[in-house]
C-alpha cells in the first residue's frame, strides 16, 4: 500500500472534479437531477462526521423535485441540489467507506446506509459505486475531487 492508510488521509475538504455515469458498454448517461458537471463539496472530520452538497450549474427553469433516487447507493436531488450529512466508519483493508445518512434534503434518504469505494492519491480522491440511470440501466458513478482544505 502506498502512502497513509484511507482513515488517515481521507479527512479534509474536498471539491468535485468530475461526476461520471457509464454503463458497462463505456456509454456515459447523465443524472437529469445533478447534470452532467455539477458543483459540490465533500467534508469529512476526524471524529467521523461527513456532509456532502451537490448543485446543478443550470438551475433555471423551474426544476421540482427528482424522481426517487434511481437506484442503490444514491439519494435524490431536489430542485437541481443534493445535501446531505452523517457519521462515515472506513475499512481500510477493503478501501471503503460506509456513510449513515443522519440528515438529508431529501426526507426518504434519511436513515439511509451506503458503502462507496475509495482511494486517494496525493491531494486527488476517486470515489465509485454502483447504481442506476434515470432510465433504470445499471451504471458504475465515478466521482473525482480535489482537496482544498
Amino acid at each position: 500500500m502506498d502512502g497513509p492508510p484511507l482513515s488517515q488521509s481521507l479527512p479534509g475538504t474536498w471539491r468535485l472534479l468530475s461526476r461520471e455515469d457509464r454503463t458497462a458498454a463505456g456509454e456515459r448517461r447523465v443524472d437529469p437531477g445533478l447534470g452532467a458537471d455539477p458543483e459540490a463539496l465533500l467534508f469529512y472530520d476526524r471524529a467521523g462526521n461527513f456532509a456532502a452538497q451537490f448543485m446543478k450549474r443550470d438551475r433555471t427553469g423551474g426544476q421540482g423535485a427528482s424522481p426517487a433516487a434511481s437506484g442503490p447507493n444514491n439519494s435524490r436531488a431536489v430542485g437541481g441540489y443534493d445535501a446531505y450529512f452523517g457519521s462515515y466508519a472506513v475499512d481500510d483493508g477493503a478501501g471503503t467507506v460506509t456513510q449513515r445518512l443522519l440528515g438529508a434534503l431529501a426526507p426518504e434518504n434519511v436513515g439511509l446506509v451506503v458503502t462507496r469505494s475509495m482511494r486517494i492519491t496525493g491531494d486527488e480522491l476517486v470515489i465509485q459505486l454502483g447504481t442506476a440511470s434515470a432510465d433504470g440501466t445499471p451504471v458504475t458513478r465515478t466521482l473525482r475531487w480535489r482537496r482544498v482544505a
